[in-house]
């Protein structure tokens, strides 16, 4: 997640069993993404679960060979790429022995992807965090899985166990959570953020292209602390997409404008990621048992 995945957030998902990622761009200035790197392979030795970090492959990120290339020194064992698919990206990854998923929010965009050499994907549906889908999970998964049976993520608005279970019922391998994570105590986010994580439903959400371009998922409380009218923002131009000035307004995407998904209604406190992933888990073996039982 951009600006609230740090190296603490990661390193307690990976110890508590679930796969940690954050977006290269997060570590800033640049040269702090090896020092990141450094720090979360040490501290996340002989854990079962790897961790993950997400690179922006958009022509406007200027950081992106720089970047790879730490990568490749750490030899980072999944990577995240995201608008846009490059076959040279994938290849550099599997020179070290890495694994590619691929964002992506359609079938075209999932052909595409694997077309370039991505090894999986990762299915983002309507209501993910940031920049989302703006497909049903049911119809973007079954159109992938018609073809590709190969790693699959979904992602949009998974907050519970229950959803974690009806992820893999409809066809994919893992749920891919973000909204959660920013109401924990390591995020790398401001209290009021994580509070409203917590205050939050999802009929506070607001979809808009207006900060970066792309559509996305936001919290409308920060939409209006920025002097902005939720329901009335004008469309984003694509073309000023820019991942190195942080968004298109004077209210910056990520910083004051916070992301978020449509699942934080499930969300009811600020606590460590360590309870959130044993209340997952318990939560999916209670809907397990109750499937069990129909």
């Amino acid at each position: 997640m951009f600006i609230v995945s740090s190296p603490e957030l990661v390193i307690a998902q990976v110890k508590a069993g679930i796969i940690g990622s954050f977006p290269a761009l997060n570590a800033r200035p640049a040269s702090q993404l090896d020092d990141w790197l450094a720090r979360i392979t040490d501290e996340t030795q002989g854990c079962a679960a790897p961790y993950a970090v997400n690179l922006i492959v958009h022509k406007s990120n200027t950081r992106l060979e720089q970047d790879l290339a730490v990568l490749a020194r750490w030899k980072v064992p999944l990577v995240i790429t995201s608008l846009g698919a490059k076959a040279e990206v994938n290849a550099a990854v599997h020179g070290w022995g890495g694994v590619v998923l691929h964002d992506v929010i359609d079938d075209f965009f999932a052909h595409k992807a694997i077309d370039k050499g991505a090894d999986g994907l990762i299915a983002v549906a309507a209501g993910a965090g940031g920049h989302a889908g703006r497909q049903s999970p049911f119809a973007l998964v079954q159109e992938i899985r018609r073809w590709f049976d190969g790693p699959l993520a979904l992602s949009g608005a998974i907050a519970n166990g229950g959803a974690v279970l009806a992820a893999q019922a409809m066809g994919a391998d893992f749920a891919y959570i973000g909204s959660p994570w920013i109401a924990t105590p390591e995020a790398q986010a401001s209290d009021t953020y994580k509070q409203a994580i917590v205050d939050g439903h999802a009929a506070d959400i607001v979809n808009s292209s207006l900060f970066t371009g792309v559509h996305g998922n936001y919290l409308r409380a920060s939409i209006v602390a920025a002097g902005l009218d939720p329901d009335n923002l004008p469309e984003g131009e694509r073309s000023a997409m820019d991942f190195g000035s942080g968004g298109n307004t004077a209210a910056k995407a990520w910083k004051d404008i916070w992301g978020s998904g449509q699942g934080i209604g499930a969300v009811d406190a600020i606590e460590p990621v360590a309870t959130r992933v044993a209340t997952l888990e318990r939560d999916y073996c209670a809907a397990l048992e109750r499937l069990a039982l129909r």
